[in-house]
């Protein structure tokens, strides 16, 4: 039996988090910042430029055995805004969130400002006022540098 050339063939997981409706080709970004890579036991599934009709194209991780923190998610924001998260058991979504910026990030970026405090040794807490969620633009507390996705440095 053959099935239409548009349909996604991904095997379906019975334990695990399915992150969806990440901008196309951002998929890999989300990975490192989870610290999914070589050293993963996990069985990872990545679908990348999946045809979407809200994005135009996505992409889909699919992660078995393991379930997102609330801070994993926060950071799955700064780099997919329009995220959502679907925790599966027993081969059925039980909760579905779409991830969202807090106002405040506490530590989890680095300023790229070299002149900026935070990086100058000090025992000073990086903190990042969101200014705006759907891109996400941060701006630096301390310096006031403001910066896009594309020069978001994780920890």
């Amino acid at each position: 039996m053959s099935l239409p050339e548009e349909k996604l063939l991904v095997r379906r997981i019975r334990e695990g988090t399915v992150i969806d409706h990440i901008e196309g080709g951002r998929s890999l970004e989300v990975l490192k910042i989870l610290g999914i890579g070589k050293g993963t036991k996990s069985v990872v599934t990545v679908a990348m430029n999946v045809p979407s009709g809200k994005l135009g194209r996505k992409d889909i991780v699919k992660i078995e055995g393991r379930f997102l923190s609330p801070e994993e998610t926060d950071r799955i924001a700064l780099i997919a805004p329009r995220a959502t998260i679907n925790i599966i058991k027993g081969y059925r979504v039980v909760e579905k969130r779409k991830v969202r910026l807090p106002s405040v990030i506490y530590g989890m970026v680095r300023c790229p400002n070299p002149t900026c405090i935070t990086n100058s040794g000090e025992p000073i807490g990086r903190i990042f006022d969101v200014i705006d969620r759907e891109k996400p633009l941060l701006r630096c507390r301390y310096c006031g540098r403001i910066l896009k996705p594309e020069e978001l440095v994780m920890d």
